[in-house]
């Protein structure tokens, strides 16, 4: 049975503010449930200063930025704080690793048993970005990593605040964008790059290099990749023009095993340095390739929609089917993964040797034209039932699958202009997770069952975007980070981005990284190093565009209900 997801939402954000308001829902009781903010500096535990100088040689620039945060003063029960500080604090046991540091691949996953109060989710906003130099327009997904040094012991690390990138521009249709740097806790800003990027593209950020740091790669205006410093300065501009590369998303991986990473954009995979290695007649526009073994040889393939290539570019297989997004995770009863693919024609899915299970499905009725389909998915146990289930968007619907496809619950988006994302993630830590997904007005997130329990006022063109869950101000909370744009006529003054927390911060952990488009945990260790032997996701959470919990520096799953 379809379930249609509720039009009213028992939480609202005022747009253009830091007022979040229960709405309720017909039949509610009224509550006094409103979070009252005002515009005053949150007391963070990390530097908020924002004068953003780098070190190193620096090209990047220091600004103050334009930032709103909350301090609130709700009506609320209190929870388990899950606190990070303090658990560094504790940390008496010297056998452990550090908090600070990440020393394995995360080949263990453990269960969780840490869950917040059955009411706590109550969202406000903690901070809002306004742009800086008439960048104001964001369409691509925000990403998270420790790139600043802000405790004063000298060194990077997971002890430190973790920093947005996010990619904005000025000109609504064509121009450059900037990477702008920016403080987790606060949203003021570290730095620009002042160096003009493809503002259509997302990024991709992690240790290219070996220097325990990371990188931030992109693609310049005229194509070439880019490859900078953690601290803005340059490092390296390819030789190879990687070609047109509208609303496309970068990769890293360690293809080969060799310990040096790769970079995958689209059909192309360029060496740590920047050469080019190998590549494919695949167009690089509306991609986001991802690498997984398929073929349990030990290293890792290329995946794009349609095929699979060996790290050195031979081909593995080509299924036929159309062009578009893979999503790499295992859904059936055999421990090879599968590849759900979104295109213009609709779902399909393949095996790991690329033979169809099925294609072209549209079971929401939408239109199989353009984009209605076009956009990539988030696989997720999100009922709780120990299997995974996908959701993606078509236009009209944001709708959670089984894995053959059949409707687990669907709810109205108007979402016509491009190839948005969702996310999930467990708040409470029950086994339900919520599902995320801003379209063209709003960010929505919804519960297991489809309702929506936030509505978010902001407008987007819809480009490579989704919102993202992290930790990104350290505290042992997750937040959602989401960006926005005014170029639909929707309405003014969505900032390029947002972090919304619940009101007492009572959210579980979320790991403090986010590091690109095609992210499934495994991918990055927290410190942004790669895994020279990547484990395999469809084996550990089974998730794709999600995050996972940490302890210890690790990961684990929430425990099912019951």
């Amino acid at each position: 049975m379809t379930y249609l997801g509720k039009t009213c939402a028992r939480w609202s954000i005022a747009a253009a503010a830091t007022a979040i308001v229960s709405a309720g829902c017909g039949g509610d009781p009224p509550a006094n449930t409103s979070a009252n903010t005002t515009d005053a500096s949150m007391s963070t535990s990390g530097s908020s200063s924002g004068n953003g100088t780098t070190s190193g040689d620096g090209t990047g620039t220091g600004t103050s930025g334009s930032t709103s945060t909350a301090t609130t003063q709700a009506d609320s029960d209190t929870g388990t704080i899950f606190d990070v500080g303090v658990l560094h604090d504790a940390a008496v046991d010297t056998t452990e690793p550090p908090s600070c540091k990440v020393v394995d691949d995360m080949d263990a996953v453990g269960d969780c048993s840490q869950q917040a109060p059955a009411d706590s989710f109550e969202p406000e906003v903690q901070w809002a970005w306004d742009g800086e130099n008439g960048d104001i327009y964001s369409v691509v997904t925000p990403l998270v990593a420790n790139l600043t040094e802000d405790n004063g012991d000298g060194e990077i690390d997971l002890c430190d605040i973790p920093d947005v990138v996010v990619v904005a521009y000025a000109d609504l249709f064509a121009g450059p964008g900037h990477i702008y740097v920016l403080d987790g806790a606060t949203g003021s800003s570290h730095f620009q790059i002042p160096t003009a990027v493809d503002p259509t593209v997302c990024p991709a950020l992690g240790d290219i290099d070996g220097d325990g740091l990371p990188e931030i790669v992109s693609v310049m205006m005229g194509g070439a990749l880019v490859a900078f410093e953690h601290d803005g300065s340059l490092k390296w501009q390819s030789n190879d023009l990687w070609g047109s590369s509208y609303i496309a998303a970068l990769a890293l991986a360690d293809l080969d095993n060799d310990g040096d990473v790769e970079i995958v954009a689209g059909g192309s995979i360029y060496d740590h340095d920047g050469a080019l290695v190998a590549f494919t007649t695949t167009p690089p526009q509306y991609s986001a390739s991802t690498a997984a073994d398929l073929d349990d040889d030990g290293d890792l393939e290329l995946v794009l929609g349609n095929a699979a290539y060996h790290h050195d570019g031979t081909l593995l297989w080509n299924s036929g089917i159309d062009p578009g997004f893979p999503q790499v995770a295992n859904f059936d009863d055999d421990p090879e993964p599968e590849i759900l693919v979104t295109n213009q024609l609709g779902l399909a899915m393949l095996e790991h040797d690329g033979a169809v299970v099925f294609q072209n499905l549209t079971p929401t009725g939408d239109s199989g034209f353009g984009l209605t389909w076009f956009r990539p998915a988030t696989v997720h146990d999100f009922d709780g039932d120990g299997e995974a289930e996908f959701a993606v968007s078509s236009a009209n619907n944001y709708t959670v699958y089984e894995a053959d496809a059949s409707i687990v619950w669907s709810a109205t988006v108007s979402d016509q202009s491009g190839v948005a994302a969702g996310t999930a993630f467990d708040f409470l830590g029950d086994g339900g997770a919520e599902a995320m997904y801003a379209d063209e007005a709003n960010l929505f997130v919804f519960d297991d069952l489809g309702e929506v329990l936030l509505q978010s006022p902001r407008t987007s063109l819809t480009g490579t975007e989704y919102p993202v869950v992290v930790d990104v101000d350290n505290d042992g909370s997750a937040e959602i980070v989401v960006v926005s744009n005014q170029s639909i006529g929707l309405g003014g003054g969505s900032p390029p981005v947002q972090v919304i927390r619940d009101v007492d911060e009572r959210w579980i952990q979320a790991r403090r990284i986010w590091n690109q488009h095609a992210y499934h945990v495994t991918n990055v260790r927290e410190d942004g190093t790669i895994p020279q032997h990547e484990p395999k996701s469809w084996q550990q959470l089974n998730t794709f565009r999600t995050n996972a919990q940490i302890e210890g520096g690790g990961v684990c799953m929430p425990q099912p209900r019951g």
